[in-house]
C-alpha cells in the first residue's frame, strides 16, 4: 500500500474520479470467476469522466446495458465499441475529455460520446469528425439506441447475466452516490451546467427513498446525496406530497434527510447552499441521524466578487450561519471550493476572501483558478485577471488553508473515531471518519491492520497528523 498524500496545490483541477475505473475492473474479473458468458461482439469498453452527478449517468446507463446483455470493460483493446461519458465544467475537464475521445478513437476506432460536453456537438465532431454519434447529458435512451445501431443486441439470457435490484454500481460495495434531482435554477456567470443540464428537476420522493432502501439491502454503508442543488430538492414541484411504503411524505430536504436518517447508514450531503432549508437538518446532525458534514460551495467572500457571479447569500451572514450551526451541532465539518482571480478581483477582494477564510475556520477547502468556460458570463466582465497573478492568490490562499487544516487535524490526536474502511492490502487498511467524502477529503491510514475488510465500520485511536491526513491504529 503506498501511501501518497494529497495535496490540493498540486491536484489535477478536474473533477474526474478515479474509483470507476477500478470498479469496472473488478466487475469484469468477478463476471469471470462466476464463469458468466458474453456474446462475441458485445463488448462495450466505458470510460466515465466527471464528478459523481455524471457517475450517477455512466451507472444508469451500465446497468441497461448489462440488462440487455453487454459486457462492460474499462479498456479500448478487444471492444466492439467504446463509449466516454464526458465533462464539460472546466477547460481543463473539457481538455481530458476531448484527449480520452481522441485516444479511444485511436485505440478502437468506435465511439460514442455522451455527456456534459454533448452538447457541444460540433465542437467534438470539428476536432473528431468520426465519432459515431453524440449526446448530451442524462440521455440514457439516445445512447442505448445509438449502441443498438452500431452493435446489436446479443442473445441475452437472463438467468445468466443477472442485474442486481440496485443496478450497477462504479462504487465499492460499502458507498454509493443518490442523486436526488437534476439541473439547476441558478445562473452563476462562471457556469454552463443549466445550459448543459437544464433548469432543477427533483426525483419523486418515493422513487429515492426507495432506491435508498435498496441500496442498503445490497450492503451499502454510506449514502452520498448529490444534485446541483441539494438544499433546493423539491422547489420546482412546490414540495408537493408523494407517497413511500403506502405513507404520505413530503418533497423537501429536511423530509428526505430525515427518513435517509431512519435507514441506519451515513447519509453525506453534497453541494449545498447556505438557504435557511439547510438550518432544519443541523438538528438530524446533531441527534446522529446525518453525518454532521456539508458540502458548501461558497466560491468568494467579498461582496463585489459574489454579485459578480450572481451568487445567492452575503459572507458575514454565512459566517453567523456557520456559527449557528457550530453552536447546534460542534462536531459539523464543513467542506468548500473557491474560485481565486475571477475577473475584476483585486488584490482587496482577495485579501477579504483570506480575511474570511481565517475567520470561518473550514475543515475541508478546495481552490480553482479562474478559467474562462465557454459560453459562461462571466467571460464578458471586464478587468481579466492576469494568469500570474491568479497562481500567486492561489498559492497563497492554498498555504493559508493549509495552516487551518493542519491546526484542525492536529485536534483530533488522541481522540478516539470511528472509521469506515475502503481498502485492504498487505501493508495495512485505508478509511474515512464522518469528516472525510471518498476521493475529496482526507484519508485515515491503519498500518498494518490487515485483517480487516473493504466497508466494516472499526472504532480507532488517532495517533499522528499531517496537513490532509490522519494515522491511527484500532481499539
Amino acid at each position: 500500500m503506498t501511501v501518497n498524500k494529497f495535496d490540493p496545490a498540486k491536484a489535477k483541477q478536474t473533477t474526474t474520479l478515479e474509483t470507476p475505473v477500478k470498479v469496472i475492473e473488478q466487475q469484469h474479473e468477478q463476471a469471470a470467476k462466476d464463469g458468466q458468458s458474453f456474446d462475441i461482439g458485445s463488448r462495450i469498453g466505458f470510460i466515465s469522466l466527471g464528478c459523481p452527478k455524471n457517475l450517477v449517468d455512466s451507472e444508469r446507463i451500465l446497468t441497461q446495458l448489462r440488462t440487455e446483455g453487454y459486457e462492460v470493460v474499462n479498456t479500448y483493446n478487444d471492444s466492439d465499441l467504446v463509449i466516454v461519458n464526458t465533462c464539460g465544467f472546466i477547460d481543463t475537464a473539457v481538455q481530458e475529455s476531448l484527449d480520452t475521445i481522441g485516444e479511444a478513437l485511436k485505440e478502437n476506432g468506435r465511439v460514442i460520446v455522451t455527456g456534459c460536453l454533448g452538447v457541444k456537438d460540433d465542437e467534438i465532431r470539428e476536432i473528431h469528425p468520426n465519432v459515431l454519434a453524440v449526446t448530451g447529458p442524462h440521455a440514457y435512451e439516445e445512447v442505448l439506441n445509438q449502441v443498438h445501431q452500431h452493435l446489436p443486441k446479443p442473445e441475452h439470457n437472463p438467468f445468466e447475466h443477472l442485474v442486481p435490484d440496485h443496478g450497477v454500481k462504479l462504487t465499492p460495495k460499502h458507498f454509493a452516490y443518490l442523486k436526488i434531482s437534476e439541473g439547476c435554477n441558478h445562473r452563476c456567470t462562471f457556469c454552463i451546467i443549466p445550459s448543459m443540464r437544464g433548469d432543477l428537476v427533483s426525483r419523486p420522493i418515493g422513487e429515492v427513498l426507495s432506491e435508498a432502501e435498496r441500496l442498503k439491502a445490497a450492503g451499502v454503508k454510506e449514502l452520498l446525496v448529490i444534485s446541483q442543488d441539494t438544499s433546493a430538492y423539491g422547489v420546482d414541484v412546490k414540495h408537493k406530497m408523494d407517497f413511500w411504503n403506502g405513507a404520505p411524505v413530503k418533497t423537501d430536504m429536511k423530509t428526505l434527510c430525515e427518513k435517509l436518517g431512519e435507514m441506519g447508514m451515513w447519509v453525506r450531503l453534497h453541494y449545498v447552499y447556505p438557504y435557511p432549508s439547510v438550518d432544519k437538518v443541523i438538528p438530524l446532525m446533531s441527534q446522529g441521524k446525518l453525518l454532521p458534514y456539508l458540502d458548501i460551495p461558497f466560491q468568494h467572500a467579498s461582496p463585489k466578487i459574489l454579485k459578480a457571479m450572481k451568487r445567492p447569500g452575503q459572507a458575514e451572514k454565512v459566517l453567523e450561519r456557520i456559527q449557528k450551526w457550530r453552536d447546534i451541532c460542534p462536531e459539523i465539518v464543513i467542506r468548500s471550493t473557491f474560485i481565486v482571480g475571477f475577473p475584476g478581483e483585486t488584490e482587496e477582494d482577495f485579501q477579504m476572501l483570506l480575511d474570511w477564510l481565517e475567520d470561518a475556520q473550514l475543515d475541508r477547502v478546495g481552490c480553482f483558478k479562474y478559467s474562462a468556460v465557454e459560453g459562461a458570463k462571466a467571460n464578458e466582465i471586464e478587468g481579466q485577471v492576469d494568469e500570474d497573478v491568479k497562481e500567486q492568490r492561489y498559492a497563497r490562499f492554498m498555504e493559508k488553508q493549509q495552516v487551518i487544516s493542519t491546526n484542525k487535524l492536529k485536534a483530533k490526536i488522541g481522540k478516539t473515531m470511528s472509521v469506515l474502511i475502503d481498502e485492504v492490502d498487505e501493508e495495512g487498511a485505508i478509511g474515512r471518519t464522518f469528516a472525510d467524502a471518498p476521493e475529496i477529503d482526507g484519508m485515515v491510514y491503519l498500518n498494518g491492520e490487515t485483517n480487516l475488510e473493504a466497508g466494516q465500520l472499526v472504532d480507532v485511536k488517532i495517533d499522528h497528523s499531517d496537513e490532509y491526513d490522519l494515522w491511527a491504529s484500532t481499539i
